[in-house]
């Protein structure tokens, strides 16, 4: 039985996914975990779906969620949290931009941590997407004190019993460490590889990425206030 299932969610991605199969297949030879797949197709007007379902279809350990229409990131990500039963949660963003291989530097680190999260080292970025992903850093660094320096990175390791308590919504997947700290958890950054995108097309500019996480970061602090965390201490 798999251990780890990483999210991979979808978006017009169909000049990715046969590589992303490859370098999936190619973890799971390597992982330090027993490793299943999820895609999560987040409506798609592309082939992406018919991809999804011939890799699905010739490798048993991939499987996938189809979105009847776009929903954003976040929802994706809750949908993979709602469906996923192994102990661990990955998850990496179908643009290959970070390699499934450095997931092993993460799992080798979440038996003292509740989410390991990768920081993107020598990024291979335009100038204005790195500025942007900075200040928005320091902004929402600001805001939540998790001490993370790259909530934007889409390489991260979760318990599941710790990300099935998240209350999702548009934007928090910038805030998985913050709201794993709202749970008591602990949290832990490791640098990873970061590459340049071959294909495809970013889905994220400059408003969702700087103006938008400003936004989001007032709902983090409604969320923070709102929050309910408790433990059981006995029962019969």
């Amino acid at each position: 039985m798999p251990q780890f299932t990483i999210i991979v969610p979808v978006y017009n991605e169909e000049d990715n996914l046969i590589r992303v199969e490859k370098e999936l297949l190619a973890f799971i030879e390597i992982a330090i975990k027993k490793t299943a797949i999820l895609f999560v197709n987040d409506g798609s007007t592309d082939n992406s779906q018919q991809l999804i379902n011939t890799i699905c279809k010739r490798n048993s350990d991939f499987h996938f969620l189809s979105f009847k229409e776009n929903k954003g990131l976040s929802a994706a990500i809750k949908a993979g949290f709602e469906h996923i039963e192994t102990p661990l949660i990955g998850y990496i963003d179908s643009d290959l931009q970070t390699t499934p291989k450095d997931f092993n530097l993460l799992l080798d680190k979440i038996g003292d941590y509740d989410l390991v999260t990768g920081v993107r080292s020598n990024r291979k970025d335009s100038f204005v997407k790195n500025m942007s992903s900075t200040i928005a850093n320091k902004i929402r660094r600001a805001f939540t004190h998790d001490g993370m320096d790259d909530t934007g990175c889409p390489l991260k390791v979760i318990k599941t019993d710790f990300a099935k308590r998240i209350p999702m919504f548009k934007g928090l997947h910038r805030f998985l460490p913050a709201m794993i700290l709202l749970q008591n958890g602990k949290v832990l950054q490791v640098p990873i590889q970061h590459f340049p995108r071959i294909a495809g097309t970013a889905k994220f500019g400059l408003w969702n990425r700087l103006l938008g996480p400003l936004m989001d970061c007032f709902a983090y602090l409604w969320m923070k206030k709102k929050y309910i965390n408790y433990e059981v201490k006995d029962k019969g």
